[in-house]
């Protein structure tokens, strides 16, 4: 494997590639790698991210998976500038979907993690972050947009089911608490049955 410029260049989307969303804008970052040979993808790992903690719609996300992050921009991404971080996809406060690493390849997200005894949950797993923070409500645009691309994963992946989607803290249990009690888990399975084709549910 090469370094951050050769990974750009080979993580560039083409016209049809199977590992990127159509409906997702495209904002490539360096920070990925392989998936081990022979490795089945069967887990969905939701995640809530903002930068700053609490404050949303700016460009720091981006800006963080793409190893640019200013550390003088704020105090609190001084220590976090120099992360090598990423995940596959994000889902704004307005409901936008953007990817940044092609989903056949390793996310880098999840860290030290842990799931059905499995460890290093990145080799086998899809990460979503939404923009949010683990006490603030997440947006019904939010929702909508996470159960569409759910389901889009599902047929893309079926040996995800969705017993098999999770939250970041229930692999990472004590080390991470996103999405947080804000994330209703109960509104999001009702919108992926009904998006999968089972009955109308409401936002």
């Amino acid at each position: 494997m090469g370094g951050p410029e050769s990974r750009l260049a080979e993580s560039s989307p083409r016209d049809g590639s199977p590992g990127w969303l159509p409906q997702a804008r495209r904002l490539i970052s360096p920070n990925w790698d392989e998936r081990p040979p022979g490795i089945a993808v069967d887990l969905l790992v939701i995640h809530g991210v903002s930068l700053p903690p609490g404050e949303f719609g700016g460009p720091w996300i981006d800006a963080l998976f793409q190893n640019r992050l200013d550390p003088e921009a704020h105090p609190y991404f001084r220590p976090i500038a120099g992360l090598r971080v990423s995940s596959h996809l994000l889902i704004r406060r307005d409901g936008e979907l953007i990817q940044y690493v092609d989903l056949h390849k390793r996310a880098w997200h999840a860290g030290v993690s842990s799931f059905g005894g499995r460890e290093r949950c990145n080799d086998y797993a899809i990460g979503i972050e939404l923009e949010g923070a683990d006490e603030v409500p997440y947006t019904a645009a939010q929702y909508q947009t996470l159960a569409e691309t759910s389901r889009d994963l599902l047929v893309r992946f079926p040996a995800i089911t969705p017993e098999r989607i999770v939250g970041h803290s229930a692999i990472a249990p004590g080390r991470k608490t996103d999405p947080g009690p804000a994330f209703d888990w109960d509104r999001y399975r009702r919108l992926l049955a009904a998006c999968q084709g089972g009955a109308p549910a409401p936002g």
